[in-house]
């Protein structure tokens, strides 16, 4: 059941990343298409990826989690065959965006289903092999991207199509089908407000670099955001069927790692972005070279994952995921020190792979195992959902940033200088999500912990009273 799940989740993660490889090869097949309408190959995936999760999450516990997975995953492959054959760029990015459709479906009801499936004592495990598959194909993407579009561009679509096969058939009939939460759907007007808002964000920060930070409307995109957000929670408060109660963010657990989830995201997101255009535009490595020389990084993912996994009892969560944030800030601070114009893979870039990768590897899985296991049963897709939502603003939000930090080089040493005040600014995000998840209790005082989100998960569930023995 957890390698099925695994598999879906594994598909629309690697598509968030291993696209961008291909945009030159589109390019050149789709002639006078503009650099401008391209990028909505990736902005239409971002943005509706993101805008849907939470939605989706919430109708998947109101129904079937085994029916939203595998009507999602149906969903991506298909649209990713239509992909592999489109003839234009703008046939290309509605396709995309239905993909991200099926993905929105896909990854909130798979961890929802590993959260079912398992016991709470091995809910935790569980979560982190689910993480570390996602961060895996997450970083692997410019990878494989540079070996697919070595033969076609399509292939980076046509790849998706037996995998997902292959999960469709095995999770018809392996996957379990625990009940949804019977009762009314959740609100249609909450849930196009958080779809406009979120939608809004995405857009603005995916254009802010060609509109720019001070134009009118990226600002205006931003203050229509904050005015829908707080639509969106005050309508939240007082429906009887909102899309997000409320009651889960006042579980300290779940709100703190949600919090430290969306720094340590925004600093992964970047320091992908920038590692790999370092590698391309900085030293001219073609996209698979670059690929080879990431994927020392991802390689640690697996491997301190089960690190992170015994390190916690000890430790606790919030001392695993400041000790991962750290030693990732480490390696980012590696390359703003030792990277100079000429090529020096062993000097300059391995050392930062390795420890970026270890800060990958403690800090992803324990941030989401964390968060999902402070959730209750009911509300294991709608939680899955906002964490995931968390990740990919946080993702858009860096490499936003990241790309207004980096500004506009007009030279190498100018691009040298913008690239370190970049990895600079990453460090110092990831930092702050590290420090945030201090705040998380202690093994020490875990009893405490237990009582305080047990009472909030009650309050989800409409429960009047918690025993605690």
């Amino acid at each position: 059941m957890l390698a099925i799940v695994c598999a879906g989740v594994v598909l629309p993660s690697l598509d968030l990343f291993i696209v961008n490889v291909a945009l030159p090869q589109i390019s050149g097949d789709f002639h006078g298409a503009s650099l401008s309408n391209l990028s909505w190959v990736l902005n239409a995936y971002a943005i509706i990826f993101a805008a849907l999760l939470v939605p989706v999450g919430r109708l998947a516990d109101r129904a079937s989690r085994k029916s939203g997975f595998l009507l999602g995953l149906a969903l991506f492959t298909a649209a990713s065959a239509c992909c592999a054959v489109s003839n234009s760029v703008w046939t290309l990015v509605a396709f995309r965006g239905i993909q991200a459709v099926g993905a929105a479906a896909v990854v909130p009801t798979s961890l929802s289903l590993v959260l079912a499936a398992y016991p709470p004592a091995r809910r935790s495990a569980a979560v982190r092999t689910w993480t570390a598959m996602g961060g895996l194909a997450a970083a692997f993407g410019p990878v494989a991207g540079g070996l697919l579009v070595s033969a076609s561009w399509r292939w980076v679509f046509l790849v998706n199509i037996p995998v997902g096969i292959a999960a469709l058939v095995a999770g018809a009939r392996i996957l379990p089908d625990p009940p949804g939460e019977r009762g009314p759907l959740p609100d249609a007007a909450g849930t196009a407000l958080l779809t406009i808002g979120i939608g809004a964000l995405t857009f603005g920060l995916v254009k802010s670099d060609d509109w720019g930070w001070g134009s009118w409307r990226v600002i205006g995109l931003l203050v229509a955001t904050a005015a829908l957000v707080v639509a969106f929670l005050a309508r939240s408060a007082r429906h009887s069927s909102p899309v997000l109660e409320l009651a889960l963010l006042r579980s300290r657990s779940f709100s703190v790692t949600l919090g430290s989830a969306t720094l340590f995201s925004a600093a992964f997101g970047a320091m992908l972005l920038s590692v790999v255009l370092w590698a391309q535009d900085g030293w001219g490595w073609s996209a698979l070279r670059t690929g080879l020389a990431v994927a020392v990084g991802p390689a640690m993912v697996p491997l301190l994952s089960v690190a992170a996994g015994r390190l916690i009892p000890r430790l606790g969560p919030g001392a695993v995921i400041a000790l991962g944030c750290t030693v990732f800030s480490a390696g980012v601070l590696w390359w703003a020190i030792s990277v100079g114009s000429e090529p020096d893979y062993l000097r300059d870039l391995l050392g930062g792979m390795l420890l970026t990768g270890i800060g990958v590897g403690l800090t992803l899985p324990t941030v989401f195992s964390t968060a999902a296991t402070s959730l209750p049963p009911a509300r294991f897709a709608t939680g899955s959902a906002v964490v995931s939502m968390a990740r990919q603003i946080g993702i858009a939000v860096g490499v936003a940033v990241f790309v207004a930090v980096l500004g506009t080089p007009d030279g190498p040493q100018s691009r040298l200088l913008g690239f370190q005040r970049g990895w600079y600014f990453i460090a110092a995000i990831s930092l702050a999500g590290g420090l945030l998840a201090l705040a998380l209790p202690r093994p020490g005082r875990r009893a405490a912990t237990v009582v305080d989100d047990t009472a909030d998960a009650a309050a989800v569930d409409g429960t009047a009273s918690v025993s605690v023995g």
